[in-house]
């Protein structure tokens, strides 16, 4: 379960740092109004979503809000702010569900909130997350705002619900699969940066490609996590490998072994994730005909595709650190699976 591409150990390797420092302060102000929208006297709610919140995480969908509004001129106001922490929000809902429908141990390295708390808690609290998010956009006041990030969170909802019918099903096509991404992880990424612009007022065409932006590096994301599955340590994914494989979900790399492989291949891909009947080694077999088909290889081809659009969508900005940044965002997703 080796790395899955050797890379020259003198390149300099991207980074978040530059957009990091771009939006440290905002940030802060937008880990402050996480603390005060968190809480409840209703006292496990601020505990259990202290707890998700506290695991970690890079910040990086609200990082791009920040962003994409100070590459469009958004420099008055606080608006951002609160936009920034409505997605976290939303995101960080998503994550209760999530764990509780694939019934997670670990999150980000640590006891995920449903084992800590159990099931009802974090479905509840999540239910939460949501309601304080849809507050946000009410006390923002655009109705454009409201339309995007509502419509994204429906749209959240569908992708769960899809990969809940993918799940085991090792007919699942390729495009299938996509849309599942786009759903359940895409579409957050387009909204979170596509009301960057809308704060800032600008037209229709900024707000399109940093919505076309943001949908691509979320592709990006997405497809090269499912690449870390079956590739990664734990200490570098924050969850064991191979959690995708023993829950039976079907990810890119699984779809390119499937159909490339041979009729006794595909026997074996219907029994460990169609039946879920997994032996010891199993895990091991499969990473082995993910390398031997170059599985993981191409779904990395297939990121660094979208990633080139990502990077096509940045054309009409003039060219300004905020933009660089949101370059090396791009190599910085792609390389994590090195």
């Amino acid at each position: 379960m080796g790395v899955v591409v050797n890379l020259d150990s003198e390149r300099k390797r991207p980074t978040l740092d530059a957009l990091t420092e771009l939006v440290s302060t905002d940030l802060q102000a937008v880990n402050r109004l996480i603390v005060r929208k968190m809480d409840s006297p209703v006292i496990l709610i601020p505990q259990l979503a202290g707890h998700i919140v506290a695991a970690g995480g890079k910040r990086l969908r609200p990082m791009l809000t920040l962003a994409a509004a100070r590459m469009c001129g958004y420099c008055e106001g606080q608006r951002h702010v609160a936009l920034a922490t409505c997605v976290e929000f939303i995101h960080t809902a998503t994550l209760l569900h999530d764990d509780v429908v694939d019934e997670s141990n670990l999150r980000r390295g640590l006891a995920s909130a449903n084992t800590l708390f159990g099931n009802k808690p974090s479905v509840l609290v999540g239910d939460f997350l949501f309601s304080r998010s849809f507050e946000l956009m009410v006390e923002d006041g655009s109705l454009d705002v409201l339309r995007i990030l509502s419509h994204a969170s429906a749209v959240i909802a569908e992708g769960e619900v899809l990969q809940l019918i993918t799940t085991n099903d090792t007919e699942t096509s390729e495009t299938a699969y996509l849309d599942v991404v786009k759903g359940k992880t895409a579409q957050l990424f387009a909204a979170a940066c596509r009301v960057g612009a809308v704060v800032a007022d600008r037209p229709m065409v900024e707000e399109e490609a940093l919505e076309t932006y943001g949908m691509n590096i979320g592709i990006v994301y997405q497809l090269v996590d499912d690449v870390l599955d079956y590739s990664a340590t734990q200490a570098k994914l924050g969850k064991t490998v191979g959690d995708d494989f023993r829950e039976g979900k079907i990810t890119l790399p699984v779809i390119l072994a499937f159909r490339r492989g041979d009729e006794r291949e595909r026997a074996f891909w219907r029994r460990t994730l169609g039946n879920l009947e997994q032996r010891d080694n199993d895990l091991e077999q499969a990473i082995e005909l993910m390398t031997r088909h170059q599985a993981l290889e191409d779904t990395l081809e297939r990121a660094r595709h979208y990633g080139a659009i990502a990077r096509d969508s940045l054309g009409i900005f003039e060219d300004c650190p905020v933009k660089r940044s949101f370059h090396d965002l791009i190599d910085f997703c792609i390389e994590r699976a090195h």
